[in-house]
């Protein structure tokens, strides 16, 4: 899509996750998550002030923020916690009490919501690829209903028929507690659950419906209000270049390989980390 400015992928997906804080909400902040703590700060700073943060970095609860960062950014939300509860406290009491909304990144996900981060391949022993770990996502998706997903690149290697193992649960009919996932956004649109099926509800403008499915490996529903999703005005795409993320650490979790590489190198070489 052209406009008077270039909207980048990472933008697109961090413009699509502000929209979707409601103001004065607790957001769960996870590890190694740019995309989403972008768009976090993003709606923090047009349409939801009054939100705040529950930081994994030191366990705290942050009502102010900072630009993003790599090598230093625990020096952020360390110096900015109003108060910070340690690992047993903030997942015993602090979680269950305030349910904050949190998106997570699935290696592989179903057309029920069911997410793997374990490994590829059916043999745990020996798996084709070992995943980076679930962390306490098999914690909190049996009971929350704030559980949003994300996916930098879209591909049938990530929405799969079947996932190889389950470390995140999906909708299911025996569910006691929870509600499933609730929200997806990719680089290539917007979904939802209807039914406990995976259903597209908005496409962005650089790719089509037909695009989209080809790239999924189980069928998609349509929403009958299918469109084309809604560009990131100059304002958001002014704050996340300009204020939020003057680094880009965002655009990490869209590259790969020497891309990558030398997008980290500049970042810590601009923060003095090296």
């Amino acid at each position: 899509m052209k406009t008077d400015f270039d909207i980048t992928l990472d933008e697109w997906i961090c413009v699509c996750i502000s929209r979707q804080v409601i103001d004065g909400e607790v957001l769960a902040q996870g590890i190694n998550t740019p995309l989403v703590m972008a768009g976090f700060i993003l709606a923090k700073l047009t349409h939801a002030p009054r939100i705040r943060f529950a930081s994994a970095i030191g366990q705290s609860v942050c009502d102010d923020w900072g630009p993003l960062g790599v090598g230093r950014i625990e020096e952020v939300w360390l110096s900015k916690g109003l108060f910070h509860a340690g690992f047993a406290t903030a997942t015993a009491e602090l979680l269950p009490k305030y349910n904050p909304k949190e998106f997570f990144r699935p290696a592989q996900i179903d057309a029920a919501g069911n997410t793997n981060n374990i490994a590829f391949g059916r043999d745990y022993q020996r798996p084709r690829m070992r995943l980076p770990g679930t962390g306490g996502i098999p914690d909190v998706t049996p009971y929350s209903d704030h559980i949003y997903l994300y996916v930098p690149r879209h591909s049938p290697v990530t929405f799969v028929e079947r996932v190889d193992f389950i470390s995140g649960l999906g909708h299911r009919a025996d569910r006691q507690r929870g509600s499933g996932p609730r929200y997806l956004v990719s680089d290539l649109g917007q979904f939802d659950w209807d039914q406990g099926q995976m259903r597209l509800i908005s496409y962005h403008p650089h790719t089509t419906i037909e695009q989209i499915q080809r790239k999924t490996g189980f069928p998609l529903l349509i929403a009958s209000d299918i469109h084309a999703t809604p560009a990131p005005t100059p304002d958001e795409i002014r704050l996340l270049r300009e204020v939020i993320d003057p680094l880009d650490v965002r655009k990490l979790e869209t590259l790969s390989g020497s891309a990558r590489k030398d997008l980290l190198r500049s970042i810590l070489e601009r923060e003095h980390a090296l």
